[in-house]
C-alpha cells in the first residue's frame, strides 16, 4: 500500500465544488450578459422613457389628476 490516505471530505467538497462551478458556468452562458449589455440595456431603457415622458400630455386645467 503505497497511496496515502485521502480525507473524504476534502474530497466531497472539491467534487461538489467542480459542480457548482460547472452549474454556474452552464447559467452564466444561458442567461449571463456582459456589463456593457446591461449598461446598454439600462441606458435605452432610461432614453425610452424620458421619450415617453416628454411626450406625456398634461391637461393645463389640473382636472385630470388623482
Amino acid at each position: 500500500m503505497t497511496d496515502a490516505p485521502i480525507n473524504l471530505n476534502r474530497a466531497r467538497k472539491a467534487r461538489d465544488r467542480a459542480e457548482a462551478k460547472a452549474r454556474a458556468d452552464a447559467n452564466a452562458l444561458k442567461f449571463g450578459r456582459t456589463k456593457a449589455e446591461r449598461l446598454l440595456e439600462a441606458a435605452r431603457a432610461e432614453r425610452a422613457r424620458r421619450a415617453l415622458d416628454a411626450h406625456r400630455f398634461e391637461d393645463p386645467s389640473g382636472e385630470g389628476e388623482a
